[in-house]
């Protein structure tokens, strides 16, 4: 009986990273299928799911965000501009390899789309079904669990200067019209 562990996928080296930039800056520009949707009931947790309903006032109705966001405003109500993260899909097929034992981003949607500054500047809106995001400003920078999940060269690959404008980690949104989106729906630009 073979006694061997399985073999886990090493994280992304930053030449990997490096390689693979100009792939994920070719992604298309507009009309992205929405190939995945996560729901986040509490932290680390992932549920994926056909369809979300989006509220401008809940955030994603019974997600955490109403509760446990890792934003607030200075009154301390959780920050609207965190309400959607929206990953690229090819930054998350370079960083996740582990998909047995590491956890899913938690990104809300997961698109084949183009996420930087250039093409969706702060306040571009965004039709996903027949909900509005917003483009926030707020950097989506990753974090110590990115770094603790993917690796560090990832994560310092998505912070570094040159690449920031690029937005690897993804876009974060706030809700402007309510509505419901769907695993297949496009996101598209207003």
């Amino acid at each position: 009986m073979d006694q061997t562990a399985p073999q886990v996928p090493p994280p992304a080296s930053a030449a990997e990273c490096d390689a693979a930039l100009p792939d994920i800056l070719a992604a298309p520009k507009d009309g992205a299928v929405i190939e995945e949707l996560c729901f986040r009931p509490d932290y680390g947790e992932r549920d994926f799911r056909d369809e979300l309903e989006l509220t401008v006032a809940q955030g994603i109705l019974g997600e955490r965000w109403t509760e446990k966001p890792w934003l607030t405003l200075p009154e301390g109500s959780p920050d609207p501009r965190i309400q959607v993260s929206i990953l690229p899909k090819r930054v998350m097929e370079l960083c996740w390899r582990d998909r047995a034992n590491t956890p899913h981003p938690g990104d809300t949607m997961i698109v084949d789309m183009d996420l930087g500054h250039e093409n969706l500047p702060v306040g571009t809106r965004l039709q996903a079904g027949s909900a509005v995001l917003e483009v926030s400003d707020k950097f989506n920078n990753g974090c110590i669990k990115w770094r603790d999940r993917y690796g560090q060269d990832s994560l310092r690959w998505i912070n570094r200067k040159e690449n920031r404008a690029h937005r690897l980690r993804g876009v974060l949104c706030k809700i402007v019209q309510d509505g419901t989106v769907r695993r297949g729906d496009r996101l598209t630009k207003l």
